[in-house]
Formats: C-alpha cells, sequence, structure tokens
C-alpha cells in the first residue's frame, strides 16, 4: 500500500511496515554507523510514496546512492540531512520531470571524469528544481542532460579536493535549454559549463578559485546577469556562440599571466553592458569576434579599471561597436596581437578615456579633438608579453616619450574614438 499522493512523510511517522523501518533507519544514523543492515531505507521510501509525495527528512545521514523516478519533493526539516553516498558513480539521479530536491548535504561521489560521477544528475526531464543544497566530496556538482526549464538556485558548490584540471565542473548543462541558474555559489570546482544549451538565464551567481566560472561551448542566446566572479583564471568565456547577452556583472582578479576577465571566440550578435572589470591580465579579450559576416559584437558602459590591458584583440574580421565605456587605471586600454587584423572597422565613440589629454572648451561633455589610441613602445609588450614586466620602468618611459616625439617606427592606430567623454556617465563613476 503506497501512501497518498502529497502526504509528508517524516522521520517517527509509520505509514505502513516499510515505513515503520523507515523511521527507524534514519533515526539511527547518528548513533549506529555504517546502516547497511537495514538496506537503503531511503531509496525504499522513494519507491513508496505516489508522485506529488514529500519526504521530509530529519537531521542525520542517509546512504545514498538514490534514484528519484516520480514528481516527488526530496527535502530537509532544517538542513541538517547529509545524504552520502559510496564513493562510487552519482550520489542522487533524478530522471522525473516535476521533482524537487532541496535543503540537504550531498556528499561523496565517485571520481570518474568519463562517468561525469555528480551529486546531482538530471537527465532527459524537464521543470526539475535543485534548490538550497550543499555539495560537496563530489566529482562534479549538479549535472543536466538534456534537462530542459528547470532551476538550479541558491546551492554552495564544492568539488573534491584535487588539484585544478583533476576536479569536476559545479554545474554542468549538457543539451539542456531554458533552465534558470541563480544565487548559486562555487568554488574549488573546475568549470562552469554549459555545452550545446541554449537560451539558459545564468544570474546573481559568485564564482572563485576556479579555471572558468562560465564556459560556454556552441550555446546561443544565453543571459548572463549580475554575477560576481573573482580569483578564476578566467571569469566568463564564450566559444563558437551568438546571440548571448552580458550584462552588469564583476569580473575581478584574472590575474595569471594568461587571466581573462571575459573571453569571446567566434562569437557574433553578443552585447556586453555594465560590467566591471577589474585587475584582470586581460580584461576583454576577442577572438576572432564578430565572427559571422553581417553581424557585429556592442560592447556598451562597460567598466574597464586597472587591468593590464584592458581590451585584446586577436584576429579582428569583422568590426564591433565600443559606445560609452570607462578606461582607467589600465597598463595598457587596447592591444592588438595580430598584425594584419582589420581593427580599423570597429567603431569607437563616446568612451571615457583616462589617456585623454585634449579639452572641453565648450562643457558639453565630450572633448574638442578626437581621442586617438597607438602603439608606440607599447609594441614590445604587445607581441612581447614578457616585455610588461619593465612597465613603468624610466627606459620605457624614456622610449615611449622619444617614440611619441619623433617616432622611429610607424606607430601603429589601434582606435579613434572622435567624441570621447571626459565628464562622468552614470552613477557607478562614483563607485
Amino acid at each position: 500500500m503506497m501512501a497518498a499522493p502529497g502526504r509528508i512523510i517524516k522521520p517517527g511517522r509509520a505509514v505502513n511496515r516499510k515505513n515503520r523501518m523507515f523511521s527507524r533507519a534514519i533515526m539511527l544514523p547518528l548513533l549506529l554507523l555504517p546502516l547497511p543492515c537495514f538496506g537503503n531505507a531511503l531509496q525504499e521510501a522513494i519507491d513508496n510514496v505516489e508522485p506529488g509525495s514529500i519526504i521530509k527528512l530529519g537531521r542525520g545521514v542517509y546512504p545514498g546512492p538514490v534514484r528519484i523516478d516520480k514528481a516527488i519533493t526530496l527535502t530537509s526539516e532544517d538542513g541538517g540531512a547529509v545524504i552520502r553516498g559510496t564513493g562510487e558513480g552519482s550520489v542522487i539521479t533524478v530522471t522525473a520531470n516535476h521533482a524537487v530536491v532541496s535543503n540537504l548535504i550531498v556528499e561523496g561521489s565517485g571520481e570518474s571524469h568519463q562517468a561525469i560521477d555528480s551529486c546531482i544528475v538530471v537527465q532527459e526531464v524537464h521543470t526539475v528544481k535543485i534548490m538550497g543544497n550543499t555539495l560537496r566530496d563530489c566529482l562534479f556538482g549538479v549535472n543536466f542532460e538534456q534537462a530542459h526549464r528547470g532551476q538550479i538556485q541558491s546551492n554552495t558548490i564544492t568539488s573534491k579536493p584535487f588539484s585544478l584540471g583533476l576536479r569536476g565542473d559545479g554545474i554542468r548543462l549538457w543539451y539542456s535549454h531554458a533552465n534558470i541558474i541563480r544565487g548559486n555559489t562555487t568554488y574549488a570546482v573546475r568549470d562552469n559549463v554549459f555545452w550545446y544549451s541554449s537560451a539558459n538565464r545564468i544570474e546573481d551567481n559568485t564564482g572563485s578559485d576556479s579555471r572558468y566560472s562560465l564556459h560556454f561551448m556552441y550555446a546561443d542566446r544565453n543571459e548572463v546577469r549580475f554575477n560576481r566572479f573573482q580569483d578564476n583564471s578566467v571569469g566568463v568565456f564564450l566559444m563558437y556562440s551568438h546571440g548571448s547577452t552580458v550584462n552588469s556583472n564583476t569580473l575581478v582578479g584574472a590575474s595569471e599571466k594568461f587571466g581573462i576577465g571575459l573571453g569571446l571566440k567566434e562569437v557574433s550578435d553578443c552585447i556586453v553592458e555594465k560590467n566591471t572589470f577589474l585587475y584582470n591580465a586581460a580584461g576583454l579579450y576577442l577572438d576572432h569576434s564578430p565572427y559571422q559576416p553581417g553581424t557585429i559584437n556592442k560592447f556598451l558602459e562597460n567598466h574597464f579599471l586597472y587591468n593590464a590591458i584592458a581590451i585584446q584583440l586577436q584576429g579582428t574580421i569583422h568590426g564591433s561597436i565600443y559606445e560609452g565605456n570607462r578606461f582607467d587605471g589600465n597598463i595598457s586600454d587596447i592591444s592588438n596581437d595580430s598584425q594584419g587584423s582589420k581593427i580599423y572597422l570597429n567603431r569607437w565613440f563616446q568612451n571615457r578615456w583616462d589617456k585623454y589629454e585634449g579639452f572641453d572648451r565648450n562643457k558639453d561633455g565630450y572633448g574638442d579633438t578626437p581621442h586617438e589610441v597607438y602603439a608606440y613602445a607599447d609594441q614590445l609588450w604587445g607581441h612581447r608579453p614578457t616585455a610588461r614586466f619593465f612597465y613603468a620602468a624610466p627606459i620605457i618611459s624614456a622610449i615611449n616619450f622619444m617614440a611619441r616625439l619623433i617616432p622611429f617606427s610607424e606607430p601603429e592606430l589601434l582606435a579613434t574614438d572622435p567624441q570621447p567623454a571626459v565628464r562622468k556617465r552614470d552613477k557607478r563613476d562614483d563607485d
């Protein structure tokens, strides 16, 4: 006899003989471990409730793995319920539409990258919610495989204590569309990846101490908003994608030799707006982006503050629009890595440059003369990055001054802003 739909099963409530055993089993783990003599009592409870039921666990340790194959809610009363795997495979597998896993501690997956051993794996379903969980000591955290219109929200996720390249991903989406990934904290994972996954919303998340906080591959029309990614090798990287929006994010501290705040490789029709790039080796890195003929990328009202290079261009084949951006305290505002790039196709307008040396005599908020960005001695580290070690050394300052005064080689014109802004543009300038 199954429990009626919608019934909440709690520790100590006997629904039938099997659930009496379940009640005993879930009260014992703090006192008597391990618990194999009862079998997997949690799995038995899942098997013996009908869709729509809520299984609410009390504080304790429950042996996994478990499989959820019906639309139930698995949760806990106070967040103290631990579902512990065996160290092999994934801990919780969800194969039912409308299932919910919330407010649990999940730990102890296997270590196989090939099998994608995870704390929680969701497969070929829709409208699943993974909310408010702590996921730890699992190779991968949450793994959506062909799972659509779900939510991954307010989870704290870390991987196993391996070196960076051997960790798993905190959040992994594979052929999964129209999901909401909101308010999660990931740290000490490898990446958070979105492969062949489109129309997802990634907002209000934080990520640190990882390789890529977000990595998109063949993933279109995604929205990345209000996230903070700090002290990673790369904050966000989009590859072979189009139509995405990156808005109001903070990308800080990608300061390793090849650190990047936001990278775009062969990306088209992307809007990058109102982001803050702070203390990165390269704030924005563009590689053959935009890529498709007839497309354009727009970079609007971003702040580039104290980066080694604010915008690093490589292989420019089509132009982008740069408007209303702010450049303060960067070693180089613009760098071009590729000779022969069509950087003249880019359009710069009303950006604010701390290196602008003109005047605003009519007080309209814009410079009277254009701002031009040239590479003089800067070319030394544009093509030889190790030379950046000598930045601000007297010899470099002297070479740069002499190159401007009496050019001994043809300087490279990187950008021309015909109407540079000289006044504060928005409230973020006061921060």
